[in-house]
């Protein structure tokens, strides 16, 4: 049975106004099309009632914040930017953990705790937030925890004072895109490349710290800048936690390494490596070797999901 993206909006949005009635709603947007996409049909429904947030914890993408702000203002929109102190919050929540599961755990109870004190702050009652499809089964499998999954692996969200609703929760990546389109979003929202809620995080492998973040922030902007295209369903930087000798000024050195994978795949469910001509690789590792920092080594991975995830953790 084929989708039909102005059905969705009108059982979404009837199913909002049932649900939330005359209270408020706070909705939590990374900047990515599944919280955007919620964003804009939950202001459909509630106009006032609801409150667009976006945590800048220090995990982000170059510029996110500001990106973001400016389209939910050209889609006259309100968005409100929390950042004092937050990014050293989820910072301490990350210091010295180097397992994946605990890692993405530490994000997830920081990320709610965080949306249970702006829930007081604005005297909300419900959050909305983007958990689609895939989300579920990855966690449900055991595969990784996704900190937008709470039902799936016991966690109550009345413990961080949440009532969560997840309009797109039975919709994968493709379906919400043609409700993006529907909604009037525009193609650079509606087609954005995929970015895991937890941020860079999960895109550095051993413990995350500022200075880590800021060389796999760099790495990140080179590979999207540089690898585009729209068989391309994902693509990414990161960030190995062993050491490569390297030449530096003729002298041996010790440096980082940066694996770069970009994947096609419909669903997310499965992935096959992009095939990449050598001229996009050969400018993404010459831009990687000069602008990032300490960086001696860049490889690109060519495994496919299964066995490997599309992301490293």
């Amino acid at each position: 049975m084929s989708f039909s993206p102005n059905k969705f909006i009108t059982e979404k949005t009837r199913e909002l106004k049932d649900k939330i009635g005359d209270h408020r709603a706070i909705i939590a947007t990374s900047g990515g099309v599944d919280s955007v996409v919620c964003a804009i049909l939950a202001k459909r429904v509630l106009e006032k009632n609801s409150v667009v947030l976006f945590l800048d914890n220090g995990l982000m993408r170059e510029g996110e914040a500001a990106e973001v702000k400016s389209f939910f203002d050209k889609m006259g929109t309100n968005i409100e930017i929390w950042d004092v102190e937050i990014k050293e919050r989820f910072f301490e929540a990350l210091k010295g953990k180097r397992d994946p599961e605990e890692k993405r755990i530490a994000f997830r109870d920081t990320f709610y705790k965080t949306l249970g004190q702006a829930v007081k702050s604005y005297s909300v009652d419900f959050l909305i937030q983007g958990t689609i499809a895939t989300d579920i089964i990855e966690t449900q499998k055991g595969i990784k925890t996704q900190h937008n999954v709470l039902s799936q692996i016991g966690v109550n969200p009345s413990t961080f004072g949440l009532k969560v609703i997840e309009p797109l929760k039975e919709l994968y990546k493709p379906q919400v895109r043609e409700v993006a389109k529907k909604l009037g979003l525009p193609n650079k929202f509606a087609e954005r490349k995929p970015f895991p809620g937890p941020g860079l995080a999960t895109r550095i492998i051993g413990e995350v710290v500022p200075e880590r973040v800021e060389k796999i922030r760099k790495a990140t902007q080179i590979v999207e800048d540089i690898i585009t295209g729209k068989s391309v369903f994902q693509v990414l930087a990161v960030l190995l936690s062993d050491k490569a000798t390297g030449m530096v000024g003729g002298k041996r050195v010790l440096g980082d390494i940066i694996a770069i994978r970009a994947v096609e795949s419909k669903d997310a469910r499965t992935a096959n490596p992009s095939k990449l001509p050598w001229a996009t690789l050969f400018k993404v590792r010459d831009k990687i070797l000069k602008e990032v920092p300490g960086v001696v080594k860049v490889v690109y991975d060519i495994t496919p999901k299964p066995p490997s995830t599309i992301e490293y953790i």
